[in-house]
């Protein structure tokens, strides 16, 4: 795979991808935040499809921050990684403690991102979830649990790089769409050019700019 130059491409092409079988159909376009909105936005635009967000956070292993032992989101969806909290010797009560944590961050999200408006229905519609990379798949499947929890009538997951073997596994959607699963993969960002953090102001924006688009 070549290196994407950011996220506006990975959505471009992801949306050239979808938009095979999606475009024109009853689709909910679901970007991950902070970084899976501004794929989404792309995606949702090439197909024309509404965008929302689905706040998820990662739970990452304690003083390993970045190695995701689960996942927690709306609707009090939860996943756990048992392989990394087995290897890495997470304890219940830390566990918990990062649960509690990040349950606290997913209400102020949805606060901030949302400003009190209700989620774009889901009901008998596709849901596409949208990331910009997988890792370990633990929010990307929280993601999913939320959409099929809200009624969606088929469940996509879109990214553009993961691991082969995370989506060797992953199940928890009734198809996966993603444009590379290189060998040796490292981590999401070496597969960007510009993988800048994304600001919960830019995720605002794009929200924003697609409640106004006809």
């Amino acid at each position: 795979m070549r290196v994407l130059q950011d996220r506006i491409e990975a959505g471009r092409l992801l949306g050239e991808r979808l938009a095979e079988e999606y475009a024109g159909t009853d689709t909910v376009v679901l970007g991950l935040p902070r970084g899976g909105v501004p794929v989404a936005a792309e995606v949702a635009r090439r197909i024309r499809a509404p965008l929302d967000v689905l706040v998820v956070r990662k739970l990452g292993v304690p003083h390993h921050e970045e190695v995701a032992m689960g996942a927690v989101g709306e609707e009090g969806a939860i996943v756990r990684n048992t392989g990394v909290l087995g290897s890495a010797g997470v304890s219940a009560v830390e566990f918990e403690r990062s649960e509690r944590r990040e349950r606290a961050e997913v209400a102020q999200r949805i606060w901030r991102f949302r400003g009190g408006r209700e989620p774009v229905p889901l009901d008998g519609r596709t849901a596409i979830v949208v990331d910009d990379g997988m890792a370990t798949g633990a929010t990307a499947a929280v993601g999913c649990r939320i959409a099929r929890a809200r009624g969606a009538a088929r469940v996509v997951l879109a990214v553009p790089v993961a691991p082969p073997d995370a989506l060797a596994v992953f199940d928890a959607a009734d198809d996966v769409v993603c444009l590379s699963a290189p060998a040796g993969f490292m981590a999401v960002g070496q597969y960007y050019v510009d993988f800048a953090q994304v600001e919960d102001e830019e995720v605002v924006r794009l929200l924003g700019e697609a409640r106004e688009q006809p």
